[in-house]
């Protein structure tokens, strides 16, 4: 049995999880545990792998065990299209975890979630406070699978009000090797656009996505937070910045088009594209205490400079991207000893010490449409259960 603090990470196999596992693998004063129904496929090391479904009955019982501290919740299978086996995994998956975590004692838990939720509504506001009514699309898995695991996570916080609970709104995410919706929206040689549409739209690096990540395990910030990069932008000047050709789209047609052949025709909901969707960040700045590195400006030319690297262009190119990202990176670490100099004092990590024991057990079960309704569990906690794939 370890001495240090033990933080589990599933979805360990995926990019997210890998990523998260790693950073703080670097820093030696955790005991990292990987969960995953199936391995990496590289090996991590001193990762402590364990492979198990999120959903196996005996998570609990494994929680207990290893003592586990705080669990980052990764483990998501992003579908465009509706799928009740992605639905399994993201939404009943959760639920499994957070009630093994209640039962077990874990102290928190983090969840990474998307301003996606929001949805993109001709009437909302220019910037979107984390109380606002999320109103994403259903017809898009991803956006449907968030939504009702927000709805789980609120009741499960007001039955539950011991475990800290921590979701991460990320704006649109962007990046050299990440898999977003945006990125494969960007990686297409055009970039459809609802024609006489230029909504705002927000952004995020990758690099700044785990370092949120990472803050929200070493501090204890309860709450809901809508997380991205300072500065909105203009779609049209996105795509600019990214080396894209917009291609003007009427939207009867490319609504139309999206009804009939499904969501494959377009990774984003074609209403992102057309009405904006920004979230609110003082509470980022001043609850979470959390500052991205990288503006919006510098993540899209990163990206773009990337994507024409890998269409083999001239050595003139490549130097003038490696410019490019010099200057980012010096601009970047000036912003970062400014805001340090300005900071005050360092504080001690926000964490509070383990329960003495644990509260009476319950188990929080939702159904479809997100109503939240808790119950006692009978005696036996040992109740069978399918251990899907995920």
């Amino acid at each position: 049995m370890t001495d240090k603090r033990v933080v589990l990470v599933d979805g360990v196999a995926g990019y997210w999880g890998r990523r998260v596992a790693e950073q703080l693998l670097q820093r030696g004063e955790l005991h990292v545990i990987g969960l995953d129904a199936e391995p990496p496929e590289e090996e991590i090391k001193e990762l402590d792998f364990i492979q198990a479904d999120v959903r196996n009955p005996l998570l609990v019982d494994l929680l207990r065990e290893e003592r586990v501290d705080t669990i980052c919740h990764l483990a998501f299978e992003e579908s465009a299209r509706s799928s009740e086996t992605a639905f399994d995994l993201n939404v009943m998956g959760a639920m499994k975890v957070f009630g093994a975590a209640a039962e077990a004692n874990v102290r928190k838990i983090i969840y990474m979630s998307s301003t996606l939720v929001y949805g993109a509504e001709p009437g909302n506001s220019a910037f979107l406070r984390e109380e606002h009514a999320l109103n994403g699309k259903r017809s898009y898995g991803y956006v449907r699978d968030r939504v009702e695991t927000e709805g789980f996570i609120n009741g499960f916080r007001a039955q539950v009000p011991n475990v800290i609970s921590t979701v991460l709104r990320f704006a649109h995410i962007v990046g050299p090797k990440c898999d977003t919706p945006l990125t494969r929206f960007l990686r297409e040689e055009t970039a459809p656009l609802l024609m006489g549409f230029d909504p705002m739209m927000q952004l995020i690096h990758e690099d700044d996505v785990i370092s949120a990540i990472i803050h929200s395990i070493d501090n204890d910030v309860p709450g809901t937070f809508n997380v991205a990069a300072e500065g909105p932008l203009p779609l049209l000047k996105l795509v600019g910045l990214s080396g894209k050709v917009p291609l003007p789209v009427l939207h009867p047609l490319a609504y139309l088009g999206v009804q009939m052949i499904g969501p494959s025709l377009a990774p984003i909901d074609l209403n992102y594209l057309r009405y904006p969707c920004v979230g609110d960040l003082r509470r980022m700045r001043e609850e979470l205490e959390f500052t991205p590195q990288y503006t919006a400006d510098e993540a899209l030319r990163e990206f773009a400079a990337q994507q024409r690297l890998r269409q083999y262009l001239p050595e003139e190119s490549a130097l003038a991207f490696d410019e490019q990202r010099l200057r980012d990176t010096i601009e970047r670490r000036k912003r970062a000893r400014q805001l340090a100099l300005a900071m005050p004092a360092p504080k001690p990590s926000r964490r509070r010490t383990r329960r003495p024991k644990a509260e009476p057990l319950e188990i929080v079960v939702a159904d479809m449409s997100g109503d939240v309704s808790v119950m006692e569990e009978p005696g036996d906690d040992n109740h069978a259960e399918e251990n899907g794939n995920g």
